[in-house]
């Protein structure tokens, strides 16, 4: 087995690159099947919903004084009905999530346009505006479609930004890889 700084990268960064490469396929596929993966998040979020309300649950019976109790078994109790309807509902979970991202794309672009007006003199603030017109759109494009896109649009944003880490991984581990086959190990100055 080689030891060399080269071969030390190649071996290290080979599994960065085999998940890079299933993250492009899985984003390929989320694209491809929209309607299937929105349905997936929902259902993967309706369980995560669920086990927080367990440990809600279990956490409210170990706090001391009953106002502490009575309102974190309220919690408790609002997220496992949001995960069991989560699960049990996926297409309305599905409307009900897009329409917060709706929401959360609208007022995300509200803000990037504010910053953009308090640092439009500092370099690059001309991204920030962009950034800011594009999600203020995404934002308004989903809302005005809304409740019709609400089966597809969840799935399309998961495979683009699962298809996008993967390739900006995947490029970065074989960037990676030609710097450290580049660099020469240098001496250690003897101390």
């Amino acid at each position: 087995m080689s030891t060399t700084p080269a071969a030390l990268v190649k071996r290290g960064s080979g599994p960065s690159v085999v998940w890079s490469i299933l993250l492009i396929i899985l984003g390929v596929l989320g694209i491809a099947l929209p309607i299937e993966t929105s349905l997936g998040v929902v259902i993967v979020i309706g369980w995560l919903l669920l086990f927080h309300g367990i440990g809600q649950l279990i956490h409210a019976f170990q706090s001391k004084g009953i106002g502490h109790i009575a309102w974190k078994l309220l919690v408790a109790v609002f997220y496992l009905v949001a995960g069991g309807y989560f699960i049990a509902r996926p297409i309305v979970g599905a409307a009900g999530l897009t329409f917060a991202l709706a929401i959360f794309f609208f007022a995300e672009g509200v803000a990037d346009l504010v910053a953009y007006f308090s640092t439009r003199k500092a370099g690059g603030s001309g991204w920030m505006l962009l950034d800011g017109i594009v999600t203020l759109i995404l934002g308004l494009m989903i809302w005005r479609h809304w409740p019709s896109t609400s089966l597809w649009v969840i799935g399309v944003l998961v495979g683009i930004s699962m298809l996008m880490t993967g390739m900006t991984r995947l490029m970065m581990a074989l960037a990676f890889r030609r710097f450290a086959k580049g660099v020469p190990l240098q001496e250690r100055p003897a101390t």
